[in-house]
């Protein structure tokens, strides 16, 4: 499994990333330098830490940038919250995308618990 893009989790996360650019387009053009920049920034942040982390040499080091996609997936979660309170999404189109980063935060937790586990017999 040496490439990222095999991994579940990570289309899951390009799949959210790209819905992320698509929603923001429609948001205020005052929010262009504001929560557009962070909500996309902490979207493309999941899949390049996975694929930069998959391109290390080791568990240790593919773990630490798992943990690093996870706290952008919390990061997203909120500015998600914050979007939908100031009215620029819907709240169905909230709750589903709350709920498929909350999916992709599980399979984060369960990649680095195998991750982990491995490294440990290996050591």
């Amino acid at each position: 499994m040496s490439d990222y893009r095999q991994l579940e989790v990570w289309q899951k996360a390009h799949a959210v990333t790209m819905e992320i650019y698509g929603l923001t387009k429609g948001f205020p053009i005052e929010e262009r330098f504001g929560l557009v920049t962070q909500m996309r920034r902490a979207a493309v942040s999941v899949g390049a830490n996975l694929a930069e982390g998959r391109g290390r040499r080791g568990d240790p080091e593919f773990g630490r940038f798992i943990k690093i996609a996870l706290g952008s997936t919390y990061e997203l979660e909120y500015e998600l919250l914050v979007a939908a309170g100031a009215g620029f999404i819907s709240r169905d189109r909230y709750d589903r995308l709350h709920r498929e980063l909350n999916r992709i935060g599980k399979m984060l937790w369960s990649l680095l618990e195998k991750v982990n586990a491995r490294g440990a017999a290996n050591a």
